[in-house]
């Protein structure tokens, strides 16, 4: 019997891996909303919450197991967050058909400001790393 409860209770753990990392967000969410509340920072908490679990991640006080598996899945789901907003552009077809163009070049403008500025930052940090590679 301590065999086949031994097989079991990882695969419980495996499979509530992801709903308790995605919680973990959670937390640091509102960790980050009342940290903002309390010190009137003129931040979003998401951007606060992600800089706490930066600072844990680099100080390496949670490990990134903890939240790879949790970071997969809300990265793997990310078109079910935008599908809302999609829907409600629906609704403003009259003012896609007078300044829609107008819209999309916007959109589309800082898309390629956006891809330029991360390539620009991951070539900076690949140099960056190659230099100390060799300097080691």
């Amino acid at each position: 019997m301590a065999v086949a409860s031994g097989r079991v209770v990882p695969a419980v753990f495996q499979h509530l891996q992801t709903p308790v990392q995605v919680l973990l967000y959670a937390g640091f969410f509102v960790i980050a909303e009342y940290l903002v509340a309390w010190l009137h920072l003129p931040l979003p908490a998401n951007l606060v919450g992600m800089v706490m679990l930066l600072a844990l991640i680099a100080c390496r006080v949670i490990p990134l197991a903890w939240i790879r598996a949790g970071s997969r899945w809300l990265l793997a789901e990310m078109l079910l967050f935008f599908v809302p907003a999609v829907v409600a552009v629906v609704n403003y077809v009259q003012l896609l058909m007078i300044d829609g163009w107008r819209i999309f070049a916007v959109i589309a403008l800082s898309t390629l400001m956006v891809l330029g500025a991360t390539a620009w930052v991951v070539d900076r940090v690949y140099h960056y790393e190659m230099r100390r590679l060799k300097d080691e």
